[in-house]
């Protein structure tokens, strides 16, 4: 018997009123995994099964997904873990069916606008201040203020399609085309906020400022626009938290741990709408990381 044919039998008795069985069922089509849901999909339009039956099929897509998701970000944990691709990962978790060659497509676009306009001539902060011209200029990309907490403003998709972000996802985003182009733009993990760090490569730093032990040539904040600053602002910030000056504040973390930061804002974010099943499920993906 093929799957397909399987498939369908057992979708059949999904709304059997023998617990048992429908757990069965349950256990034998999670074990299908993604393959499952076309049918699954397409159950709703044959005919009329009943409220049980539409409810049972719902939960049921959503914990394949949700299957998928955690088996996913795991691959991603043991394998390059490239920034990008965790963001996706991540996004869908909440949009199962986006379409990732649109995001990979759109990156691509603006990575090449912005190359048009270096030159390996241009200082770091030369290159920046293009690279703010069209990231927050002609591509209008800003901080979303008005709804800062929103699960939205996670989403890298969502994030390029509306323009607007928080202090997280705008800091990928930047991060990964700036990367793509060679500057060494990479995330700083703040308490409460999120910036970005422009590697002093070339050693300047050195010459322009005794006693620099950061590595730094200078700090982005793309949700200000990209505005620049040093470490000062940073120890003013620390200092105003009254926390401690350390060193994991001043220097890039890792894609594990911005990925991470990522599903804690949208924990955070789903607790504010009391949304618990939601928290409990990006609970469990963030433990993956952990």
């Amino acid at each position: 018997m093929s799957d397909s044919t399987n498939i369908e039998a057992l979708i059949h008795l999904i709304d059997d009123p023998d617990e048992n069985i429908f757990l069965h069922v349950r256990d034998r089509l999670l074990q299908y995994g993604p393959d499952a849901i076309p049918y699954l999909e397409n159950s709703w339009g044959e005919k009329d099964f009943g409220l049980i039956f539409l409810t049972r099929v719902e939960q049921l897509i959503h914990e394949i997904q949700f299957e998928y998701t955690k088996k996913q970000l795991q691959l991603w944990l043991e394998g390059e873990k490239d920034l990008l691709s965790g963001a996706i990962v991540v996004a869908k978790y909440q949009y199962p069916g986006l379409d990732e060659d649109h995001i990979r497509e759109f990156i691509v676009e603006m990575r090449k606008e912005i190359w048009l306009e270096l030159s390996h001539r241009q200082t770091a902060f030369e290159k920046v201040r293009i690279f703010n011209k069209i990231f927050f200029g002609k591509y209008r990309f800003h901080g979303d203020s008005k709804d800062f907490h929103a699960p939205q403003n996670s989403y890298i998709n969502t994030v390029i399609d509306s323009r607007k972000g928080n202090p997280l996802s705008l800091s990928i985003l930047y991060s990964i085309v700036a990367q793509s182009l060679g500057m060494p733009v990479y995330g700083v993990n703040l308490p409460n906020h999120f910036v970005l760090a422009y590697i002093d490569e070339d050693g300047i730093n050195q010459f322009a400022k005794a006693g620099n032990k950061t590595g730094i040539l200078f700090y982005i904040n793309p949700f200000s626009k990209g505005g620049l600053f040093d470490e000062g602002e940073i120890h003013d910030f620390l200092k105003n938290l009254n926390l401690p000056a350390s060193r994991e504040y001043f220097e890039p973390c890792s894609n594990t741990a911005v990925i991470r930061r990522m599903l804690t804002n949208l924990i955070s974010a789903f607790q504010q709408a009391g949304n618990a099943e939601r928290v409990k499920e990006l609970t469990e993906l963030r433990d993956i990381l952990s």
